[in-house]
């Protein structure tokens, strides 16, 4: 069955200014559950996407193809779709940007960025800390009110070591990659269980974007049923946060084992990053 979150729960509410409007998702490869129980989710994902309404969306676990689950979809109603998850998501208007970072035995999965905005060229950049996790960063600058926003979609590793050194090849790429005086977002899902990616996010000049006054556990995103951690994140250069949401509810806990989360910024305007 096909639902609407349009319908079913609590959309993220416009503030009313003119800024950039971002989302973040972890798709889980458009599927749930296990055995004879897995259903698709993609399209109820593509109805989620288009409900966010956001400028850009960063999304994980997003795959191109995969031969075994569109071979066992492909007699449903809504089957498997023909074309890359990344493109069968994007609303009608948008740009699409993806690369892949993990190739399995049926397929693979990597990053994607949707963008109503131009894009510039797509980048990639590995940043695999081992052979048993497949990691890389999709770099595209966006061209936004007449300005060049970076955005960089991240998915680190499940080891706190590893995402350590993952944010320090994330420093040499920025170094190498994103001139200084121009705004960066990085996003994804940071895996950052312990809370512990603040600070050295913060020595490469990247800030946690966080609503003034909001709480921290405003934004939990995992697991989507009961959330309790923020795995889920924006880190900003250049850019203010002005307001977070995470839409919340049964349907969107059943598309993902993670909720979005949803930002609105502005231009910086101060002291600081």
């Amino acid at each position: 069955m096909t639902l609407n979150p349009m319908n079913s729960s609590k959309l993220p509410p416009h503030t009313g200014f003119a800024g950039l409007r971002v989302a973040t998702y972890n798709i889980h490869k458009g599927v749930r559950g296990v055995g004879p129980r897995k259903r698709l989710e993609i399209h109820n994902l593509g109805l989620a996407v288009e409900a966010l309404d956001a400028d850009l969306v960063f999304l994980q676990e997003v795959r191109a193809f995969h031969t075994r689950e569109a071979r066992r979809f492909e007699r449903t109603s809504f089957g498997w779709p023909a074309q890359g998850q990344a493109e069968f998501l994007a609303p009608d208007g948008y740009e699409v940007a993806y690369r892949s970072n993990a190739v399995t035995r049926h397929g693979e999965h990597g990053n994607a960025l949707l963008s109503r905005w131009p894009l510039g060229d797509i980048g990639h950049h590995d940043v695999s800390d081992h052979r048993f996790e497949q990691r890389g960063l999709l770099h595209v600058p966006v061209r936004w009110s007449g300005s060049t926003v970076h955005a960089v979609v991240v998915h680190f590793g499940l080891v706190h070591r590893s995402r350590v050194r993952q944010v320090q090849r994330l420093a040499r790429f920025i170094a190498a990659e994103v001139p200084a005086g121009e705004m960066l977002v990085v996003a994804g899902d940071f895996n950052d269980w312990g809370e512990r990616l603040d600070g050295p996010m913060a020595e490469l000049g990247l800030r946690r974007a966080a609503a003034p006054g909001a709480r921290r556990a405003d934004d939990c995103t995992f697991p989507s049923l009961a959330p309790v951690f923020s795995l889920d994140r924006f880190y900003v250069r250049g850019l203010a946060c002005r307001s977070t949401m995470v839409p919340r509810g049964s349907t969107w806990a059943r598309m993902s084992d993670h909720l979005p989360l949803v930002a609105e910024l502005e231009p910086w305007i101060g002291d600081g990053p």
